[in-house]
């Protein structure tokens, strides 16, 4: 695996933990950052030895948002150019389940790449939201879509409209994150459920995490059908048979991920 600037990888097989490292900026998503991050996430998604990654943030902060040092120079052209939106793209093809472990600030982008995990477990201390419109601009790495599906419209548009933050709790109570825990245990926590997702037959797990994604766009009609179509694709599968036959026998089936 190649060296990173800012993004170190922790393998705990058959987990990965990936740490966004520039605490001094709260972990601000420069370009440079989320290209690593998009690069460590696709090696390990290639690797058959990892099956669900970890994602946090070093020091006082997940992330806390795109970094406004960068971004203020920029024109239209140079987004245009620059197309920092792929890297999120890239993100979103990832197949293996991510687990976002939210400690200190998820802002903005920061909120959107805790968004585009699977799970997202909360430290007491966390504070979430999408300040954007505070500067000029609305969210544009998915908070303006993902934000709803999770929370609804109406509680989404208060969040994005006055760019306010909420506790790890409103959160919590909102349905935006699946637990809040004490902020020593977080870790550990998100640590052992990626665990428990990795020992899960590998094929199947991949299989689910593509049609929950998939309910986000589809209609309810072709949801089904792509439901359909990957619960039959796995009869052919031998963790399929190993599950069922450990089923009938009556003891702890043995995956090979195959």
């Amino acid at each position: 695996m190649a060296e990173s600037r800012f993004v170190e990888v922790s393998r705990e097989e058959p987990i990965a933990v990936l740490t966004l490292n520039r605490p001094e900026v709260l972990n601000a998503l420069d370009f440079e950052l989320m290209t690593e991050l998009a690069d460590r996430l696709e090696e390990l998604d290639a690797d058959p030895a990892v099956g669900c990654a970890v994602l946090t943030g070093r020091g006082r902060a997940f992330a806390a948002g795109a970094d406004i040092g960068e971004m203020a120079g920029l024109g239209v052209v140079d987004l245009l150019d620059r197309q920092p939106f792929a890297v999120w793209r890239r993100i979103d093809r990832v197949r293996m389940p991510l687990v976002a472990a939210v400690n200190g600030y998820a802002l903005g982008g920061g909120l959107e790449l805790a968004m585009a995990c699977d799970i997202i477990l909360a430290a007491a201390s966390a504070r979430l939201g999408q300040p954007e419109i505070r500067l000029g601009i609305i969210p544009g790495a998915g908070g303006t879509q993902r934000l709803p599906r999770r929370i609804g419209r109406y509680r989404a548009s208060e969040w994005i409209l006055t760019g306010a933050r909420y506790t790890a709790q409103e959160a919590l109570e909102a349905g935006l994150v699946n637990r809040v825990l004490p902020d020593d245990q977080l870790l550990d926590a998100a640590r052992e459920l990626a665990r428990t997702i990795a020992s899960r037959p590998r094929q199947a797990v991949r299989a689910a995490k593509e049609a929950l994604r998939a309910s986000e766009r589809l209609p309810l009609g072709e949801g089904l059908r792509l439901e359909q179509h990957l619960f039959q694709a796995l009869f052919a599968t031998a963790d399929k048979e190993e599950g069922m036959r450990a089923f009938l026998e009556k003891r702890e089936p043995r995956f090979t991920g195959r």
